[in-house]
């Protein structure tokens, strides 16, 4: 149960406000709710001359020894595009808590020019690993959020659109429990993504199952709610409003997507349904 940051700017505007500053800044998320410490781990990506750059951190943002590298990591962030990481781990693996740790774990992945985020757990890693095609080794962690990084670059060697490359990949985990005799409450808890593609282009997906109860930062807003905000002609995608005004955020609920690119110094955006939700 992670906290996702999003940022796409047409004039390289600093994400750093929203990163560690703004009222509910990632770095506040980190700690906010002592009963839901993102402690897990945490990475910022961005783009530098078109190449992705990741810094990560092992535990939690707010730790003394983590804090100081998430502030220099946030000032660093520039350019057109930055996405953000708060992990809680998820444990479909049953794995000892000091194997879930370490950079290889935390988030951003990165490959292909490619920069993923991802809120929410896949119960059957090792059994999908047999769908990552050309990927099945490319896996370094022991983290489910990998294993579904590499089996959406996978259906997105398939089809170039990202929208039919997370379809398929949602529908190909879904085959992958019901082969395993339908176990537990589902083939995922949640399956929200931030991908950016490149310097200049973000996608956001939201699918989720089941009551999590609410944000970290409070109100009635369903905690895998994700949710956008366009101001000044830069936009953020999050898992929960960032700053003291979340009137101005709106809502990207369970079974939508958000396409968000810059085109002639302007931010242009599409929204619409996901089309392989469980059951369908």
């Amino acid at each position: 149960m992670c906290r996702l940051f999003g940022w796409l700017s047409p004039n390289e505007t600093p994400a750093e406000d929203l990163l560690t500053q703004s009222a509910h800044s990632l770095l506040r998320l980190s700690d906010v709710n002592p009963e839901h410490l993102q402690d897990d781990g945490w990475g910022i990506g961005w783009f530098h001359a078109g190449t992705p750059v990741i810094r990560k951190g092992s535990y939690g943002a707010f730790r003394p020894a983590e804090r100081s590298q998430f502030l220099s990591a946030a000032h660093d962030a520039s350019g057109t595009l930055v996405v953000g990481h708060l992990r809680k781990a998820s444990n479909p693996m049953n794995l000892p808590l000091e194997r879930l740790h370490g950079s290889a774990n935390s988030q951003p992945f990165s490959e292909d020019g490619l920069l993923f985020i991802h809120n929410g757990m896949i119960p059957l890693p090792a059994e999908t690993r047999s769908r990552l095609g050309p990927y099945s080794q490319s896996p370094r962690g022991l983290n489910d959020s990998e294993v579904l990084f590499y089996l959406l670059l996978h259906n997105r060697s398939r089809s170039s659109d990202l929208r039919e490359a997370y379809e398929r990949s949602v529908k190909e985990l879904t085959a992958v429990w019901e082969a395993q005799g339908r176990p537990g409450k589902g083939p995922y808890s949640g399956l929200n993504l931030i991908v950016a593609t490149s310097p200049v282009e973000l996608w956001a997906f939201c699918l989720y199952q089941g009551d999590h109860g609410t944000s970290l930062a409070g109100g009635k807003r369903p905690y895998y709610e994700m949710c956008f905000r366009e101001r000044a002609g830069n936009f953020a995608v999050a898992s929960e409003p960032l700053d003291d005004e979340p009137g101005l955020w709106m809502p990207l609920p369970a079974g939508t997507y958000l396409h968000a690119w810059i085109a002639h110094t302007k931010i242009m955006k599409e929204t619409g349904g996901i089309h392989a939700k469980l059951g369908s």
